[in-house]
């Protein structure tokens, strides 16, 4: 019989249909065209991207040049743009500001590699650091509220065609509206018990096991209790933290090596599917208001959520917000938990 379920955080409402239960290999997955050649995110074709905003390098490279590790470069088609002023107003009951933001490529290797898992976690961390650092950077700028780190992976899940892997950041003027329904049940709960919800929430998974995933070190990976799609994964510090840029140099290793295993799991169980995935975290607090935000510090936490793209949403999650879910996060954690990938 299909369940509802509700997420503790959100109150978001969640079906899982049991009924149409599906395990790995009943998933149809396509990738999309995917085009091997002329790849301006490899080393050699610098001249090719924008020109570059930051990048970890060899010592005496130049910028723009060859010897890179880490790039950040624009995008060629911002979705916001660092010009400008925000010039708020109101125009009747609505209210406008101009398109003003940061939107950042982070091309994580100087390989044409396509996938993060493929690559080693000492590489990953570089990556991890690279975002660290722009985030802290674009944090300087009072015009910006929240900065947002993201990955497309396969065009299904709205990459270009290039198989190279990278990821994005986009800074924005506002706060984003699922992050503030976080942001609002967290504050919540804590109100209510002076405890992080998120916190609770790894601590009852770790004494029950059965959404646990994986367990490294200071990380833990799990299929959240009212997952919203099939093979959804979190990843959190085991140590409380509401800033992802907080993360010690000394846990960077451990979240890069715990990030590469979940991806390389997900890749093996679902013949490479197309994934999104998202780092949340808590937004920027210079200059707030007295009370503003006031125990965010206490009752957020950062996470990364992946989503492997394997279902569509339709007219009823549209119409409803309410997600069906053909595999129960249960028998999706058991599956990536016992999976040998060597």
């Amino acid at each position: 019989m299909p369940q509802l379920r509700r997420d503790p955080i959100t109150g978001r409402w969640v079906i899982i249909a049991a009924e149409r239960a599906k395990r790995p290999e009943d998933f149809l997955i396509s990738q999309g065209k995917i085009v091997d050649t002329e790849c301006p995110f490899c080393e050699g074709k610098e001249s090719n991207t924008p020109p570059e905003i930051y990048a970890l390098r060899q010592p005496g490279t130049k910028p723009n040049q060859p010897g890179w590790a880490v790039r950040v470069v624009p995008s060629i088609s911002p979705i916001l743009r660092i010009e400008g002023t925000l010039n708020r107003h109101g125009k009747g009951i609505y209210d406008l500001m101009n398109g003003v933001g940061a939107h950042e490529v982070v091309v994580e290797t100087q390989t044409h590699t396509a996938h993060m898992a493929d690559l080693e976690p000492e590489q990953i961390k570089k990556v991890i650091d690279t975002y660290i650092y722009r985030v802290s950077d674009l944090e300087k700028d009072p015009r910006f509220k929240y900065v947002l780190i993201f990955k497309n992976y396969g065009v299904t899940a709205g990459s270009t065609m290039y198989k190279h892997s990278r990821s994005q950041l986009i800074a924005t003027p506002v706060n984003p509206k699922l992050v503030k329904e976080e942001l609002a049940g967290s504050k919540k709960y804590f109100d209510y018990k002076e405890r992080c919800i998120y916190c609770d929430i790894l601590r009852q998974e770790l004494d029950k096991q059965d959404r646990v995933i994986l367990d490294i070190d200071g990380f833990v990976a799990i299929a959240p209790f009212a997952s919203r799609f099939p093979f959804e994964t979190w990843i959190l510090p085991k140590q409380h933290s509401c800033d992802f840029t907080k993360t010690p140099e000394s846990a960077r290793m451990d979240l890069a090596r715990i990030l590469k295993m979940t991806l390389a799991k997900l890749k093996a169980s679902l013949g490479d599917p197309p994934y999104n995935f998202i780092v949340h975290t808590a937004p920027f607090r210079t200059g707030r208001k007295a009370g503003y935000w006031k125990t965010i510090e206490d009752d957020y936490h950062w996470h990364i959520e992946i989503i492997p793209r394997l279902t569509r949403v339709a007219g009823f999650e549209w119409g409803t917000g309410v997600y069906i879910n053909p595999t129960p996060p249960e028998e999706a954690a058991k599956y990536l938990r016992e999976l040998d990938i060597g």
